[in-house]
């Protein structure tokens, strides 16, 4: 008993210094890892004081709700309208847009696969709070029966929306991506005076909306905190393993991506893997340390060009793979949606799981420079799919360590985006190459965060 003691004033030690470093670094991600340690001790100490605190998740619940359909709106209609003309996009844009949407497809079904072999969320069984049991919208998955599953013609009626602020109010997320596609690719048939106006206020829009996420993630250390200690309190330790099994499943998916969706991509590219891999080390662990892909932009794009890939091929292909090519985060978000299902009890059956990669497919796009965006485009789905969002706040707890492997890949399979299209394109010139890469980029040199 004594023991015991001793072990808990330790923890409780080390927590309390913990609050004095974070607060000292004032860093979200440091913040958030303190709230799940935090959440932990509670729900194993306090067990009938964490069960009280459920309030707290469900607040952040409900304002992360507020933003999904919004920011999909904005996101989708600006990025398409900004175009100006579907002709602008040329070849260059049609031969890039084909390879990301392959490779981000095979990015999902890895992810798919993983989850389903590793099946890290069940036994988990987060309880779902009153406020969700109402939360589903687009398609009911729940397979208790075969009345549960709508006809093809049924799903495909209801995919279109017939009243947007209906659509919007009952967090019909499919239906806001079909308007906002189609309001998106009608602005581009306008001339740019009528054009730019509408363009400008959903620009204004969706950085509005930035700004709201940003003001909403203040909550998530103590929604993270308070989502943990309740569901300890409720299901006991079992859900620590279900989230470090979830983490070693996204790093084994990753390694899988690498082998059957980039390797072979390079090869088929005849891309030289030796010089490549040289070139894309310095961004690819730029990226996994600070867990930005934008910082790594630069020095990506810098020695892509040192490997031969005409700048203008560079310019255009590794900035749009930031909203089209995100292959790590396709991996994270194919497995993180399945796992919130088995989580919360749920079996997908393959074609909903499908239907699920499909719907990914769209609702990935757009959100990149979103803090958190994987929150936003999880929400979306679960609400599309009737899922629990219990297990998204849980989630958020380990996303910081998923987050560096993932934004890793997304670096990594933009650089490789821009050679392989060089090389479609015939204008890969690995001849120019410079002698040697640390020319541009001298080992000495250092990038902070």
């Amino acid at each position: 008993m004594t023991i015991r003691v001793v072990v808990e004033l330790l923890r409780i030690a080390a927590l309390t210094f913990a609050a004095g470093y974070a607060i000292r670094r004032r860093n979200m991600t440091i913040w958030i890892l303190w709230s799940m340690f935090a959440g932990i001790e509670l729900g194993l100490d306090a067990p009938s004081f964490a069960l009280q605190l459920h309030v707290f998740s469900d607040i952040f619940l409900r304002l992360i709700k507020a933003i999904v359909a919004p920011l999909i709106l904005g996101t989708l209609i600006s990025g398409i309208g900004s175009h100006g003309s579907l002709k602008e996009v040329g070849r260059l844009g049609i031969k890039s847009l084909i390879y990301f949407e392959v490779l981000t497809t095979i990015a999902l079904l890895v992810g798919l696969a993983a989850i389903n072999i590793s099946r890290a969320g069940v036994g988990l069984q987060v309880p779902a709070s009153a406020n969700n049991k109402n939360a589903g919208l687009a398609l009911p998955v729940q397979q208790t029966s075969p009345q549960s599953i709508p006809k093809w013609d049924q799903f495909l009626l209801h995919v279109f929306p017939e009243n947007i602020a209906k659509s919007i109010a009952e967090n019909e997320i499919l239906q806001v991506v079909v308007f906002a596609v189609l309001f998106g690719l009608a602005l581009t048939r306008l001339p740019d005076e009528s054009r730019l106006p509408m363009l400008t206020v959903a620009q204004s829009f969706t950085k509005a909306m930035f700004q709201f996420t940003n003001l909403v993630m203040f909550v998530s250390p103590l929604a993270v905190g308070a989502a943990l200690a309740y569901t300890i309190a409720h299901s006991g330790s079992g859900a620590i393993l279900g989230l470090a099994k979830l983490v070693a499943t996204l790093y084994g998916a990753l390694v899988a991506f690498i082998l059957v969706g980039m390797l072979p991509a390079a090869l088929i590219a005849r891309v030289p893997i030796r010089r490549f891999l040289a070139a894309v080390a310095e961004p690819a662990f730029l990226a996994f340390s600070t867990s930005t892909s934008e910082a790594a932009l630069p020095i990506a794009m810098e020695n892509m060009e040192a490997l031969g890939v005409p700048e203008n091929i560079v310019a255009f292909v590794i900035p749009t793979g930031y909203s089209f090519n995100l292959d790590g985060t396709a991996i994270y978000l194919a497995l993180a949606s399945v796992f919130v299902a088995q989580a919360g009890g749920i079996h997908l059956g393959w074609k909903t799981q499908l239907v699920m990669l499909a719907t990914l497919v769209l609702t990935s796009k757009g959100v990149a420079g979103v803090p958190r965006a994987s929150l936003v485009v999880l929400m979306a789905t679960a609400a599309s799919f009737r899922l629990p969002v219990e297990p998204i706040v849980l989630i958020l707890g380990v996303d910081a360590l998923m987050d560096m492997g993932r934004t890793a890949i997304n670096v990594t399979g933009n650089c490789l985006a821009s050679v392989v299209v060089a090389r479609w394109e015939g204008k890969f010139a690995p001849s120019s190459t410079r002698s040697a890469l640390t020319d541009v980029n001298p080992p000495q040199e250092c990038h902070p965060e």
